[in-house]
């Protein structure tokens, strides 16, 4: 009998709100029913305007956004002009192209603000590259969709945005093996980016 094998699990969330993007992931790190790490980070910084958050291999998405993040310096001072959120997408969704015959095992959602707004885009191991309001990736997606979706509205206020964000990773993280322990948020608006870390009891 052909044994189905064990991939991680992540809940990692993406949300649009009227001044910005919420980026968060859970902290658990785990390979099946093997919990390796609970403090594992999934949320990247790309530039000063410009995050991911990724679901899938740690490894993959270290060595991605590491990547992402040089070519979008590249772009900035080849254009004299900070990478936009789509240039970063779009740079990412390259370099998944490009190994797709050894694919990086991650699904990531990339986010941030530019001269057009807030704006979220979607990516698959393959380089797929979708355009969104707001997203859900990783074995705990289907559980925060759901509780995203009832709730969501254009125009939300930042802290709308994060209790939502917040409440649709618990509710997968009491019903998903793969994810727990925590979760880190990355806030992206015209301002910057603010970084935080919210325990669970």
């Amino acid at each position: 009998m052909a044994q189905i094998p064990f991939l991680p699990g992540a809940t990692t969330v993406g949300v649009t709100f009227k001044d910005g993007v919420i980026l968060a992931s859970e902290k658990r790190v785990a390979y099946g029913y093997l919990i390796l790490s609970k403090s594992g980070k999934k949320v990247f910084r790309i530039t000063d305007r410009v995050g991911a958050a990724c679901a899938g291999l740690v490894a993959d998405m270290q060595i991605l956004t590491k990547q992402v993040s040089a070519y979008a310096m590249l772009h900035s001072l080849d254009s004299a002009r900070p990478a936009s959120v789509a240039a970063a997408a779009k740079l990412m969704s390259n370099i998944l192209f490009e190994n797709r015959l050894f694919p990086l095992l991650t699904q990531t959602i990339i986010g941030g603000v530019d001269e057009t707004g807030p704006a979220i885009y979607v990516l698959d191991p393959l380089g797929s590259l979708i355009k969104d309001k707001f997203s859900c990736v990783g074995s705990g997606a289907e559980i925060a969709t759901g509780i995203i979706e009832s709730s969501y509205r254009e125009g939300m206020s930042q802290e709308e945005a994060k209790e939502l964000v917040l409440r649709s990773i618990k509710a997968a993280v009491a019903r998903d093996i793969q994810s727990g322990d925590g979760a880190d948020f990355m806030i992206i608006t015209s301002s910057g980016v603010t970084e935080e870390t919210i325990s669970f009891k």
